[in-house]
């Protein structure tokens, strides 16, 4: 963890020599064929970092960074040293140096837009300090300049490289210092023509523009002096590859770009920013649709700054840029900037915005070290960024598994996906992917997806999309394997819940669907959960779907009032479920007249009201569900599973999470069959609530199945 160069005045002077110390550390290394040429480009790459405000620490270990990149050194060589303390640092370097172009590609060949902002995410997310992005780009700029030895097929490719990561990166940090130059040098080598027409056009016109310059600096100055403004007024030069993209964009000449004579004004505040634009419009008239107010509306980097153009002397236009010195220096120095200035800017969700957030990156102090590590942790929870064996990233959502990876490579890579290696070691297909991983997909002959990838619970795959290819591949399979796997769904779930008295077509109606043949088809492909029997039955017996309530609800006591138990028909009679048959909303319902224990309800299904009900048919009266909306039921689960410690546990956080109360639990043991048998006695809010439960706790490990009691 890189420490603050202002922690103390010992530490300050302690720090501030760490560079000295790199220095003599080098100059103390033997002969090698290499080691001039790196030493010459780390001293390069220190030098950028430093007029980027970097710390000491980050500037020593950009000097020292080639030597371990090309082998020169090796971190044992730095454990025992002077810099043994860099030598995180470095790592880190390294690290992001690795992350570049696909080997596969082709010099002039520009990348896709996904791939290259996949890959600028990725070099924010993989380090643990974002400044060392920093110093990789400084590393591409010397790069770059060194690039007019280069053959043109080699420049060309750096310079793509530059424009589509590095400049791109720059630009979103805001470290404008050294976009315009990686800018301005890559149109350089993609351009050549053009970049020298304009060149010269802009040096023809050099001395006259430089005296128009000295007329309009030298008139504002006085201006604002005589208001009691203090201001610094320079001529702010135009940059090639600027002038170009303007040319392109609006699709005009070089006599139309106003702003190749422009003028910065720097002052002490924001309300004097206002008051010198007005001093500017007073003094020369404004170019309608030429004027931006980023103060009020900063860009997406936070760069802040009012911008006008006018005409000023002779008719010639200026364009004129005015902001405070803090936002002078975050406009050059982006993120670096505020080492200097603590501004706060809060976490955005949007991964544009959550860029701004990169500025409260400070050297930390004593109270506040593991900053960075959790600025980093915030930044990019809900993304995450792996390297094909291409060299390709892929970006994924948080908690992505290989098999993720596997179907967003290509759809067929996922249904013949068999195991992953990651980093070179194989690993469980729910492995959570991290970022900077390298997954390696194996693969079989066939395709041969499983229905346990579409189980959310099970943690095999995180995106929905990844899903929904599984989905497809599974309609796609021959007809007949549809139709029985989608019996014996529907056969499964209809015993689980006990649902004897539904037929089969009733259901395929409720659900839109033409008869039971289609009904199975549509289960065995997956285009229908087992989940959706329960809410159609939930619908045939009752006027609307259950509605799950998330608030707790109220356990009923036998005997209660008919509104407390939700049983309407009953008057004031005392009233219970029968044990029999546990009816829960909305199943059809009828009450018996017990002789003293008032009325008992059961499912009109149920096999002993049947029998009640042939002896003694004057007892049996109607009833049907009351509209209490905080009742629950009782209901009788059987659950059998080979036991384990922690099982029971297991099982009371499902009900815990469902909301569900248990009303008791009987646990016995099955010698023959080595099975633990479980009779839970719950209340539920109605069927889809029991259907869900009982989905869920058959996803429990060791449990074989669960169903309700008759």
């Amino acid at each position: 963890m890189v420490t603050s160069a202002r922690e103390n005045p010992e530490k300050s002077s302690e720090r501030g020599g760490i560079v000295a110390h790199a220095r003599e550390f080098l100059s103390t290394l033997p002969d090698h064929p290499r080691l001039a040429a790196a030493r010459a480009e780390g001293a390069a790459i220190a030098s950028i970092s430093e007029s980027l405000g970097l710390a000491p620490e980050l500037v020593a270990s950009a000097e020292i960074y080639p030597l371990v990149r090309d082998g020169i050194l090796e971190r044992t060589d730095l454990e025992p040293s002077p810099v043994a303390e860099l030598a995180d640092t470095i790592d880190g370097l390294v690290q992001l140096g690795r992350f570049s172009l696909p080997p596969d590609w082709r010099p002039g060949e520009a990348l896709a837009t996904q791939q290259s902002e996949a890959l600028r995410k990725m070099l924010l997310a993989v380090v643990s300090d974002a400044r060392l992005v920093l110093i990789r780009i400084a590393e591409q700029l010397h790069r770059l300049r060194e690039a007019k030895a280069a053959t043109p097929e080699m420049q060309r490719a750096m310079a793509i490289e530059t424009r589509e990561i590095y400049a791109a990166l720059a630009n979103r940090l805001g470290v404008w210092q050294l976009k315009w130059e990686l800018e301005d040098l890559s149109l350089r080598y993609l351009e050549p023509e053009t970049y020298k027409r304009i060149a010269q056009a802009l040096k023809q016109k050099r001395n006259e523009r430089e005296d128009f310059i000295g007329e309009v600096t030298g008139r504002l100055r006085a201006e604002l002096a005589e208001n009691g403004i203090v201001a610094d007024i320079t001529g702010r030069p135009k940059h090639i590859f600027s002038i170009w993209r303007k040319m392109q964009r609006k699709g005009i000449g070089l006599d139309r770009i106003f702003d190749i004579r422009a003028v910065r004004v720097l002052v002490g505040n924001v309300k004097d920013c206002y008051t010198a634009l007005g001093i500017v419009h007073n003094l020369w008239s404004y170019l309608p649709g030429e004027f931006d107010d980023y103060i009020a509306h900063p860009k997406d980097n936070n760069y802040q700054s009012l911008h006008t153009a006018v005409i000023g002397p002779n008719g010639q236009t200026v364009e004129v840029q005015i902001r405070t010195h803090q936002m002078h220096q975050h406009a050059e120095l982006g993120v670096a900037a505020h080492w200097k200035y603590k501004e706060g800017v809060a976490a955005q969700a949007a991964f544009d915005q959550k860029i701004q957030f990169l500025r409260q990156l400070l050297e930390p102090t004593d109270k506040d070290d593991d900053l960075l590590d959790r600025m980093r942790d915030d930044l990019f929870e809900d993304r995450v960024y792996a390297v094909s064996p291409k060299g390709d990233v892929v970006e994924m959502p948080a908690n992505s598994t290989p098999l993720d990876f596997a179907y967003h490579v290509h759809t067929e890579v996922g249904h013949r996906c068999r195991g992953a290696k990651v980093n070179g070691r194989i690993v469980q297909l729910t492995y959570k992917v991290k970022n900077g991983d390298k997954i390696e997909i194996i693969t079989g002959s066939k395709p041969l997806p499983s229905r346990d990838w579409l189980s959310p619970q099970l943690g095999y795959l995180a995106s929905a999309r990844s899903r929904a290819k599984v989905r497809n591949w599974f309609r796609l399979l021959d007809k007949d394997q549809h139709r029985k796997q989608g019996r014996e769904i529907l056969d499964r779930e209809l015993d689980r819940l006990n649902l004897k008295d539904l037929g089969v077509d009733t259901i395929a109606r409720q659900m839109k669907l033409p008869d039971s043949e289609a009904l199975y088809v549509a289960l065995g492909s997956g285009d229908l959960t087992p989940a959706a029997i329960a809410t159609s039955a939930q619908q045939l017996r009752g006027n609307a779907p259950e509605a799950f309530s998330q608030t707790r609800r109220h356990k009923p006591t036998h005997g209660t009032a008919s509104q407390q138990i939700a049983v309407s028909g009953v008057g004031d009679l005392m009233c219970n479920f029968a044990r029999c048959c546990r009816p829960v909303p909305p199943e059809n319902i009828v009450g018996y007249i017990t002789l003293g224990r008032g009325v008992s309800i059961h499912r009109q299904d149920c096999g002993n009201y049947m029998g009640l009900h042939a002896r003694h048919p004057e007892r049996v009266i109607e009833v049907d569900w009351g509209e209490s909306s905080n009742a629950s039921y009782p209901a009788e689960l059987q659950l059998f599973a080979y036991d384990r410690q922690g099982l029971l546990r297991d099982i009371s956080t499902v009900l815990s999470d469902e909301k569900i109360s248990i009303d008791g639990v009987q646990t016995r043991s099955d010698k023959q069959k080595l099975q633990a048998v479980m009779e839970l006695s719950i209340s539920v809010p109605g069927l889809a609530a029991l259907s869900r439960v009982i989905n869920r706790l058959e996803q429990l490990p060791n449990v074989t199945a669960v169903k309700r009691k008759n």
